[in-house]
């Protein structure tokens, strides 16, 4: 990451391997923090969105609510109940593909509450890789505690 100070709004722009964080002179690293979680927050609620309109249909579902935030131990959750889902913000750090399986796998649980084996026969019917996106998440660290700049 390169942080560029200068006296205009703060952004988040990606450029061929780095990622420029354009801030304040003197904004805390506290506050550069918060800026950056904003900002993949909102990559994952865009992302997310085009994978809920693609996926929706095809399970026959509806999820009432989408929740991005950050989880310091799960990459999805899903509350039947309420129809809602919660997706964490480090998925933006990782292939595309992993999104889009855990999205899937959330919608699912709104069909199927449990990992039973109706639950794995969606999973394959819907998204034969799934399995492989699954052990790439687990894997990979869920996310950084420690930020440096």
């Amino acid at each position: 990451m390169k942080v560029v100070e200068e006296d205009v709004a703060p952004s988040v722009v990606l450029k061929p391997g780095t990622m420029v964080l354009r801030v304040r002179p003197e904004t805390s690293e506290e506050k550069k923090q918060t800026i950056v979680s904003a900002w993949y927050r909102q990559q994952i609620k865009e992302a997310a969105a085009d994978l809920i309109v693609k996926w929706e249909p095809i399970l026959g579902v509806k999820a009432k609510r989408i929740f991005v935030q950050r989880m310091k131990t799960r990459w999805g959750g899903c509350n039947t109940e309420s129809g809602s889902i919660r997706l964490n913000t480090e998925l933006a750090k990782k292939p595309k593909e992993c999104l889009e399986y855990v999205v899937v796998h959330e919608l699912a649980h709104l069909l199927e509450r449990n990992h039973s084996d109706r639950f794995t026969a969606l999973m394959d019917q819907c998204l034969p890789q799934w399995r492989q996106l699954r052990k790439l998440l687990n894997t990979a660290p869920l996310g950084h505690e420690t930020w440096r700049y």
